[in-house]
């Protein structure tokens, strides 16, 4: 498999939860921390969602804290950078060969969209089992939960994993609007899933070419993973 230097991005095209009158949508430093290393390292990066078109962003990821957080409001304040969020690319319309790595951002409308499409499930066991790198940050793991591979069993069956914790929901408020507990899922699944010792530390998980990341934070050393796992294919 001849390197692309190429990854391509996944997010969301929900801007709501369907019983809580609260918005959410991509949390804008799960995308922008990434590109940032993976930029560094010499990655060309292609967004694309399961609709395609415009992409929402949870107003809680523009908050003024956060966008001072590791130069997310960098991004934030450019417009070419912002305006790839004006038109994706759709899942359907993505060609595996461009690509060296998928990668799956969070925010809390992924946990919608992401588990109910078809294609992106399609796409994601067609990279793992074709040996390129799969990742995902955060609530990003909700588009492994429906990933079955050519065996018939789940991709994350048997594989370490990591995505936003239950305490994690509690802790941000969140616990009464989601519609399931990404934990529980994956533990349903037969992953072996384990988080940091404090909520909302960095903290990721590698399995090989599965590599995962609990939260927000986590996004810069997931990047730092998929970077180094590719430079070592």
């Amino acid at each position: 498999m001849p390197a692309t230097k190429k990854i391509l991005v996944v997010v969301t095209n929900v801007d709501e939860y369907e019983n809580a009158g609260m918005r959410t949508g991509l949390w804008l430093g799960e995308l922008t921390h990434f590109w940032d290393v993976a930029e560094r390292g010499g990655y060309s990066m292609d967004l694309a969602s399961p609709s395609g078109g415009k992409v929402p962003i949870d107003p809680e990821s523009l908050s003024h804290d956060v966008l001072a957080e590791l130069g997310t409001g960098k991004r934030y304040a450019d417009r070419a950078f912002m305006d790839l969020l004006e038109d994706t690319k759709k899942i359907s319309q993505v060609n595996l060969e461009d690509y060296d790595a998928i990668y799956l951002t969070g925010g809390h409308g992924v946990m919608y969209d992401f588990p109910q499409s078809q294609d992106l499930e399609d796409l994601m066991a067609r990279f793992y089992e074709t040996g390129r790198v799969v990742s995902t940050v955060c609530h990003g793991a909700t588009g492994l939960l429906n990933v079955t591979l050519s065996d018939g069993e789940p991709l994350v069956k048997g594989k370490r994993v990591t995505g936003f914790s239950w305490p994690e929901e509690e802790l941000a408020q969140r616990a009464d609007a989601v519609p399931y507990s990404l934990q529980e899922e994956l533990k349903k699944l037969g992953a072996d899933y384990s988080t940091a010792a404090k909520p909302f530390d960095t903290y990721v998980v590698e399995d090989q070419r599965l590599i995962t990341g609990q939260n927000p934070g986590s996004a810069r050393a997931v990047a730092e993973a998929v970077v180094n796992r590719l430079a070592a294919a």
